[in-house]
């Protein structure tokens, strides 16, 4: 039984992005993991690192709970749509907020690199298009799918094992929005 954590980075509680969340949930507890799930959109946090690294800012109550919930998870599933190119604001802000150095990864006197504190998680990311696929990943250089997997995994020690992108989300149609669902439900039963 595996731990799992799906983030939902959409700032809108009816995006179809909280309907893949719910796909991913359902495949995974079927599979007999633990599900637990970070909506962004419920959450009360203030998204802006205001003083850098300088000074550390107090984790609200709701960023505890997702700082617990990541800290716990086995496997840790980004679902969010691309927006020029990258994460929503929100989703970068939460990123910012809690994946912080002394959390998530330390810098230490002996070597330029960080250690990586999050070593033995995995991850997945699930994001929404509205651009061809081919398009996002080899002209916009697949942007925020890099800053999830290198970024922000590589640095803390989550390694990726799987990028799906789901596209062309403006010109779908209910069939196509129902094919994505049980692709990514299928996604969490492997």
């Amino acid at each position: 039984m595996r731990k799992v954590l799906i983030i939902n980075g959409h700032p809108d509680s009816e995006s179809f992005c909280h309907a893949l969340q719910q796909s991913y949930k359902k495949g995974s507890l079927k599979n007999n993991n633990q599900v637990r799930g970070t909506t962004l959109s419920e959450m009360k946090f203030n998204p802006n690192l205001i003083y850098g690294y300088r000074k550390r800012m107090e984790l609200e109550p709701d960023l505890l709970e997702a700082w617990d919930n990541t800290k716990s998870a086995d496997h840790i599933v980004w679902i969010y749509p691309t927006w020029w190119s990258s994460l929503p604001a929100l989703m970068k802000g939460f990123v910012d907020r809690l994946f912080l150095p002394r959390l998530a990864y330390e810098y230490t006197e002996k070597s330029p690199l960080p250690k990586k504190l999050l070593k033995g998680k995995t991850s997945e990311i699930i994001s929404t298009l509205d651009t061809p696929v081919w398009y996002y990943k080899y002209i916009m250089d697949d942007v925020g799918g890099k800053l999830l997997r290198v970024n922000i995994g590589d640095v803390c020690g989550i390694k990726n094992k799987n990028t799906t992108y789901l596209s062309a989300m403006r010109k779908s149609t209910p069939e196509q929005q129902k094919e994505w669902l049980e692709k990514v439900e299928r996604l969490a039963r492997r």
